[in-house]
């Protein structure tokens, strides 16, 4: 008898994020992605989903940005003095800092998406911050784990093959592509309004990563990862 997905089966899928436009903006390899289900490791309304799914099945499901990656919060963006830093010799775009130098940690991960003129803008926002979610999904395999799969899985440090763009926080280590949206859309106003706020939040007409990802109709592939 097949099974059907339901906590602790291991599960592989193959699937398509896109935008509410429809473009593609991210998708597995053809032999899919394998994750342990119920571990929390995909985003949570997804993998609600698929509970109770057998191989074979397939269904597409729309994620607002809530329950993606987030509302784009305004607030999360920082001018700061490369001075400021700790090593600031080392620091450069793209790069992930866990504080705003004179701000105590609030267990946020932050973002060098531009440096000029001596200061560096951190944003704490994802990307895709904002932006409402499509993904079809496909599911190729469903089965309990052996004691070698589960004793291999360990061994890597991960519970799950899960790739970086259906964790909850991607990194631009993981993903290249995304420090240089954002570098796209700071590049031209971040040094100015650095210098003429003296620090200050940018709001959100002056910062907008997610505009720039659907205009540009960039479609990170296995591709480009290589």
């Amino acid at each position: 008898m097949a099974d059907a997905i339901r906590k602790g089966m291991l599960v592989t899928i193959s699937l398509v994020m896109a935008d509410m436009t429809g473009r593609t903006l991210e998708e597995t390899p053809p032999e899919g992605m394998v994750y342990l289900h119920g571990e929390g490791d995909i985003f949570p309304r997804l993998e609600k989903a698929l509970e109770g799914h057998f191989a074979g099945e397939g269904f597409t499901i729309h994620l607002e940005p809530e329950e993606a990656f987030g509302e784009y919060d305004a607030d999360a963006i920082r001018c700061i003095p490369v001075e400021n830093f700790a090593h600031p010799e080392r620091l450069e775009v793209g790069e992930l800092v866990d504080e705003v130098p004179g701000e105590a940690p609030d267990g946020r991960s932050w973002r060098v998406t531009d440096m000029a003129d001596g200061m560096a803008v951190l944003e704490a926002n994802h990307p895709l911050a904002g932006v409402g979610l499509q993904f079809a999904v496909k599911v190729l395999d469903v089965h309990e784990p052996s004691e070698a799969e589960l004793e291999s899985m360990e061994d890597d440090g991960s519970a799950s093959l899960v790739p970086p763009f259906l964790r909850l926080a991607p990194t631009a280590t993981d993903r290249p592509w995304l420090s240089s949206l954002s570098r796209l859309a700071s590049c031209a106003k971040a040094p100015a309004v650095c210098r003429k706020a003296n620090g200050a939040p940018l709001n959100k007409n002056e910062w907008a990563v997610p505009q720039v990802l659907l205009q540009v109709g960039i479609r990170p592939s296995s591709k480009m990862h290589g």
